[in-house]
């Protein structure tokens, strides 16, 4: 309950500071994943892939925002997703933060000259639930406060 008021409280801030009328909630048919986000910031709804996993939003300024679920098939776990996206040698990705839990992971770094920030939930029904945020460091003052009550609001069933 206490986490509830929290991301209420941190949706009413953004919506005051940021004149936004209110948070829109999205839920995935077919994973049951839930994400709540200010749909006047990412209001570019971009056509939902054909097998359904999640939808992807855009922002004017460039900023885009994922919410999705995939099958967990490998059985992965959070320290396990950390340790391998640690490990990862891709150009142009550096993790700065890593936190996991005891059925969830957040990521935040930069990827291709953009900052992101990813949590997932590792359900118990065998789903990834995701939530991706990214976006140019140019506007990081004003997605660095969304980033924890949009992360704090992925859930599934």
């Amino acid at each position: 309950m206490r986490r509830f008021f929290s991301i209420v409280t941190s949706f009413a801030t953004i919506s005051a500071s940021a004149a936004i009328a209110g948070p829109f909630t999205y839920v995935n048919e077919r994973f049951g994943t839930v994400c709540t986000f200010p749909d006047e910031i990412f209001n570019d709804r971009q056509p939902e892939p054909e097998n359904g996993d999640g939808q992807v939003w855009l922002s004017a300024d460039g900023a885009s925002l994922t919410c999705s679920g995939i099958t967990n098939i490998d059985d992965e776990t959070p320290k396990g997703f950390v340790a391998e996206e640690k490990a990862s040698k891709e150009p142009g990705y550096k993790i700065t933060y890593s936190k996991t839990g005891k059925d969830w992971a957040v990521l935040s770094g930069l990827k291709d000259d953009k900052v992101f920030y990813e949590r997932r939930l590792f359900g118990k029904d065998g789903v990834i639930r995701t939530v991706w945020i990214d976006y140019p460091p140019a506007v990081r003052s004003k997605y660095d406060p969304l980033v924890g009550a949009i992360a704090g609001s992925l859930k599934g069933p």
